[in-house]
C-alpha cells in the first residue's frame, strides 16, 4: 500500500457533534439524521434495512399530523410547512437517495422507535436546512401529539394493506387466466386420478375448475379479513390514553391519509388493543398462508401432468422460457412453477414467525413491530410477484396434450365403473381385473365374459357423459 493510500485509509471521518438526552455523540457530517439514530445505528448492525415503504408510510403521517396540527393550532403554520416542505423533498428522491438518510435495520427496539425517531431527525434537519430560525425540532415538532408506539403501528397497517391490493391483483390475474383456460378445455376429456391412481374421467376444463375455486376461496377469505387492516393506532400515543396529543388529531390525520391511499381507514377503534396486539395481520397472514397452501398444490399438479415429455404423465406442455439443463440439450425445466412452491413454503415459515410474533410483548404493547411487519411484506411481496410471473410465463402458455389425454383414458380401466349400474360392482371389478391381467382392452375382457355386448359397452362407456360436464360448467 502506498504513502497515498496509507493516508486515505487513516483519514478521520468528518463528524459533528449533536447533544441528546444521554449526551453528545458524533455524527457523520454529512448525515441528514441526529442522536437517536445514530445511536440506534450503532447498537444494531445486523439484518435487513427497515422496509422503503414503512419509511414513506411514516413520512406521510408525519405530514398529515403537521398539517393536522396546525389546522387545530397546536403547531404554527410557519413549522407545519416546513415539515410538509421537507416530507415532500423527500418523497420526490428515488429510493437508492432515500435509503442512504434512513439506515436502520429490523433487528432495533421492538416498538420501532429508532425508526420513528430516524424520520423525526431526517425532517427536522431538512426544515432548519432551509428555515433555520424556525428551529424545528424531532420530538416536540414533527412528532407533536405523536407517540412510535401509535406512529408505527399505523404505518405497519397502512404498507399492509397497500401489499395486500397487490396480492389480489395478482390472483385475480390469475383467476381471469384460469376461467379462459377452463372454457377451451371444458370438452376436453383426461383420466382422473385419486391416490395416485387412476379413477374416473373428468374434463381439464373440470380440474381447472378446481383450481379456479381455490384462489376465489381464498381472496373472498383475504377480503373477509381486509377491512381490518383498515383500523389505524394513531390517537394512542403511549400506552393507548391519547396522552400529549389533541382529541381531534386522530381523526384529522386519519382522513387525510384516507383521502392519499384511497383506502377508507378508521382511527375509531379501541386504542390499547391496537398498541397490545396485532391481530389483524396475525389473521390476514393466516390467509396468506391459506392462498400460499393452494398455490402449492396447483403448482405441483400442473408440473406433475407436464413431467415427461415422453416418460412421464405428458397432458401437458408448458412454455420453454430459458434451457433447463447445463448438460442436456433441449431440457424444459417447470421453473416458474418452482419458484412458486418455493416462495409459499417460505410463506408457510413466515406464518410460524407472524404467530409467534404477534404473541409477544407483555401488557401495553407489542415489542415485536418491526419483524412483524418485515416478515408480512416479505410473504405478500412474494406471493404477489410469483403468482404475477407464474401466471404471465407458465400458465398463459399452458397447453393440453388432447391426444395423449385421450390415448390415456381409452386405456385405463377405471372407464369399467361406468357398466357397474348395468350388470353390477363384481361383474364389473371382474372384468377389470381380467383386462389388466391378460393385458388386453377393457372392452375385449367385457365382450370375453358375455356379460356385456358390442353395442351395450359403446354405448354405456361414454368418457365424456361420465364426467357430467354439461352440468359443472358454471
Amino acid at each position: 500500500m502506498n504513502e497515498r493510500m496509507k493516508t486515505m485509509k487513516n483519514k478521520p471521518e468528518k463528524v459533528r457533534v449533536e447533544k441528546d438526552s444521554l449526551g453528545t455523540i458524533e455524527i457523520p457530517a454529512g448525515a441528514w439524521w441526529g442522536p437517536q439514530t445514530e445511536r440506534s445505528r450503532r447498537n444494531f448492525t445486523t439484518g435487513e434495512k427497515m422496509p422503503l415503504v414503512v419509511i414513506k408510510a411514516i413520512l406521510q403521517i408525519k405530514k398529515a399530523a403537521a398539517q393536522a396540527n396546525a389546522e387545530l393550532e397546536v403547531l404554527g403554520n410557519d413549522k407545519a410547512n416546513a415539515i410538509v416542505a421537507a416530507v415532500d423533498k423527500l418523497n420526490s428522491l428515488a429510493d437508492n437517495q432515500l435509503r442512504v438518510h434512513f439506515p436502520l435495520v429490523i433487528y432495533q427496539t421492538g416498538s420501532g422507535t429508532h425508526t420513528n425517531m430516524n424520520v423525526n431527525e431526517v425532517i427536522a434537519y431538512l426544515a432548519n436546512e432551509q428555515q433555520p430560525q424556525l428551529n424545528v425540532l424531532p420530538n416536540d415538532d414533527v412528532n407533536k401529539g405523536q407517540s412510535s408506539n401509535d406512529i408505527f403501528p399505523t404505518a405497519m397497517n397502512i404498507v399492509a394493506s397497500q401489499s395486500i391490493i397487490e396480492v389480489k391483483a395478482s390472483c385475480k390475474k390469475m383467476n381471469q387466466v384460469l376461467e379462459e383456460k377452463k372454457q377451451k378445455y371444458w370438452d376436453t376429456v383426461k383420466i382422473g386420478r385419486t391416490h395416485l391412481q387412476d379413477a374416473t374421467p373428468l374434463t381439464f376444463g373440470q380440474e381447472l375448475s378446481a383450481y379456479q375455486s381455490m384462489l376465489m376461496h381464498d381472496l373472498s377469505f383475504i377480503e373477509e379479513i381486509e377491512p381490518s387492516l383498515h383500523e389505524l393506532a394513531i390517537g394512542a400515543t403511549a400506552v393507548g390514553t391519547g396522552v400529549n396529543a389533541h382529541p381531534k388529531l386522530a381523526g384529522k390525520i386519519t382522513n387525510k391519509l384516507s383521502e392519499l391511499y384511497q383506502i377508507s381507514f378508521t382511527a375509531e377503534v379501541n386504542k390499547f388493543y391496537s398498541l397490545s396486539a396485532h391481530s389483524q395481520l396475525n389473521a390476514m397472514h393466516g390467509a396468506l398462508k391459506t392462498l400460499a397452501a393452494d398455490l402449492m398444490k396447483i403448482a405441483n399438479d400442473l408440473r406433475f401432468l407436464a413431467s415427461g415429455p415422453r416418460a412421464g404423465y405428458g397432458e401437458l406442455s408448458i412454455p420453454a422460457n430459458e434451457p433447463g439443463s447445463s448438460i442436456m440439450p433441449g431440457k424444459v425445466n417447470p421453473t416458474q412453477a418452482e419458484a412458486l412452491t418455493m416462495a409459499t413454503i417460505r410463506v408457510m415459515g413466515n406464518d410460524t414467525t407472524i404467530s409467534m410474533a404477534s404473541s409477544q410483548g407483555n401488557f401495553e404493547m407489542n415489542v415485536y413491530k418491526p419483524l412483524l411487519i418485515f416478515t408480512f411484506l416479505e410473504s405478500a411481496d412474494l406471493l404477489s410477484g410469483t403468482v404475477h410471473s407464474f401466471t404471465e410465463k407458465f400458465l398463459d402458455g399452458l397447453q393440453a396434450n388432447k391426444s395423449h389425454m385421450k390415448e390415456l383414458v381409452d386405456q385405463s380401466l377405471m372407464l369399467v365403473t361406468a357398466l357397474s349400474p348395468h350388470i353390477g360392482y363384481e361383474e364389473s371389478a371382474q372384468i377389470a381385473q381380467k383386462a389388466e391381467k391378460e393385458g388386453t382392452t377393457l372392452k375385449e375382457a367385457a365382450l370375453s365374459t358375455g356379460k356385456v355386448n358390442a353395442q351395450e359397452f359403446d354405448h354405456w362407456i361414454d368418457a365424456l357423459a361420465m364426467t357430467n360436464n354439461h352440468k359443472t360448467r358454471d
